[in-house]
């Protein structure tokens, strides 16, 4: 038997960011079903994955935005046919120029719907845009808080401009797609390679006193890895500083060094 066959409670939304406001819809259901779009995110795809004990299902948003709100729900119970509770954000929306609402759903839908209330944190309202400009602030403290853990992307390790390894650091360099990222600057992190978390400070935006291209690279700090190679995630704990341009290389190198005696005393204060 199919697992959809199985399942008779689902919620349904986009989950970007699987923040604590869409974790207190998916702790009353078996099974998540997402609304995928293509755009920037703050968990891309099948990345939610990684924050969900439960089983995800897909739902491609331009597979199914031409479909009115009764046959969206025709094919939710088609596709998960013994769905007896429909569980949904008290905002959600579908079909077609989302002319459905919970109010509607509930006419459509033969078995139960559960809208779960506007969810808050320090009475700030949690949701994926509001984060999203957090994020772009770089506003970390609120980012992580309404997310519930780190702010992280995935990235796949790439080839820098091998100055960092001649004359400054060495970083990871990484390519990193659909993300939504931090403002440009300088942040405290931890990075994820070979499924071990380690210490690092990471910069994201314009290398202004170097090449003027876009980078995301983050270093290890103490640590000789050798050449890294796949995939790498990183973590954002804290901003420790904005985007600079600097006179020289040696002033770069200066303030990369107060940047790691920072990070250390961080993580020398958090344990």
């Amino acid at each position: 038997m199919k697992l959809t066959n199985k399942i008779k409670s689902i919620t349904i939304g986009s989950f970007d960011g699987i923040h604590l406001g869409h974790q207190v819809l998916i702790n009353q259901a078996q099974a998540v079903v997402v609304i995928e779009r293509n755009s920037g995110y703050l968990t891309p795809g099948y990345r939610r994955i990684n924050y969900l004990k439960k089983p995800c299902f897909f739902y491609h948003f331009e597979k199914i935005s031409q479909l009115s709100a009764k046959e969206f729900i025709d094919r939710v119970c088609i596709d998960f046919p013994k769905v007896e509770t429909i569980v949904v954000g008290y905002d959600f929306e579908f079909g077609h120029k989302k002319e459905g609402n919970t109010a509607l759903l509930k006419e459509l839908f033969y078995g139960e719907v559960i809208v779960v209330d506007e969810v808050k944190v320090d009475n700030i309202s949690v949701h994926s845009r509001a984060i999203i400009e957090y994020l772009k602030e770089g506003n970390l403290f609120l980012v992580n808080r309404l997310l519930g853990r780190p702010f992280s992307v995935d990235g796949e390790v790439i080839l820098g401009q091998g100055l960092g390894k001649r004359e400054l650091v060495p970083t990871i360099n990484l390519s990193v797609y659909d993300y939504w990222l931090p403002k440009n600057g300088v942040y405290i992190t931890r990075t994820k390679i070979d499924n071990k978390w380690l210490d690092s400070v990471s910069f994201v935006g314009i290398r202004q006193t170097t090449d003027n291209s876009f980078a995301v690279e983050t270093h290890i700090i103490g640590k000789l890895l050798g050449e890294v190679k796949g995939n790498v995630s990183v973590a954002f704990l804290e901003p420790i500083r904005g985007n600079i341009k600097f006179n020289s290389i040696k002033e770069l190198k200066n303030q990369i060094n107060l940047d790691i005696t920072y990070a250390k005393n961080y993580f020398k204060d958090s344990r």
